[in-house]
């Protein structure tokens, strides 16, 4: 009895076995069939990806990467002109060297472009220019944490001067989160507080000063933050 039920399940595998190679076999012919039907369609967009990836790799030795070189030679002058604190001249160049705002615009596609934007941004706020400011702000994205904190930090100190307290502490919000540490973030947590009083949102502050109080105990800005703590309560009505 339990030579036929071994004999059964072997024919039952083998059958399944046989049943497995009909179907792969099916399936090679209907692949084969496929190329052969569209061999042409295969060939042309096989050449087609052969050409835009060879395409790309011409730009971006040819093109992109000399680019890089020229920008990042450059952006020196107009750093150079921004460490003295000559802001109108870092922004707009002398008629030899470009200035960031050149820059930024001529050299988009790269890193030294993106970067001009930082500074340009940094040249118009301390030059008043606070819209400009905040469109070249905008426009910069980096992946260094401490600089992109910068950025943000500086877009809400152009917002503030606009009297836009709400864009502002939003501004402020994004640096304070943006790389938590004990130097740039409580500094940023205070202006992000004084944005929401403009705003009367007393509760929000006196959120963020007790925030200081207990995170950032032994920073500058802890020091006379019962003031703030005091004035905040005060005003919640």
């Amino acid at each position: 009895m339990s030579k036929q039920i071994n004999k059964k399940k072997r024919e039952a595998r083998a059958e399944k076995e046989e049943n497995a190679l009909e179907h792969i076999e099916g399936a090679l012919t209907n692949s084969e069939q496929f190329i052969e039907k569209n061999q042409k369609k295969i060939v042309n967009i096989i050449l087609i990806l052969i050409v835009i990836v060879g395409a790309y790799f011409l730009y971006h030795s040819y093109v992109e990467i000399p680019k890089e070189k020229e920008a990042n030679t450059q952006i020196v002058g107009a750093q150079n002109y921004f460490e003295r604190d000559s802001f109108n001249l870092a922004l707009n160049g002398d008629g030899n060297l470009l200035g960031f705002k050149d820059i930024s615009s001529k050299y988009s596609s790269t890193d030294a472009g993106n970067l001009a934007n930082y500074y340009a941004g940094i040249c118009c706020l301390n030059m008043n220019q606070y819209k400009e400011a905040i469109s070249y702000l905008k426009k910069f994205s980096s992946d260094d944490l401490l600089l992109s904190t910068f950025a943000y930090s500086n877009t809400g100190d152009a917002y503030m001067q606009l009297k836009d307290y709400k864009n502002a502490a939003s501004y402020y919000n994004k640096a304070s989160s943006n790389n938590v540490n004990n130097f740039t973030t409580p500094i940023v947590l205070m202006k992000n507080a004084l944005a929401l009083e403009k705003l009367n949102d007393y509760k929000g502050a006196l959120k963020i000063y007790n925030k200081i109080d207990v995170d950032y105990p032994d920073t500058m800005e802890a020091r006379n933050i019962e003031k703030y703590i005091t004035r905040a309560k005060l005003n919640i009505k």
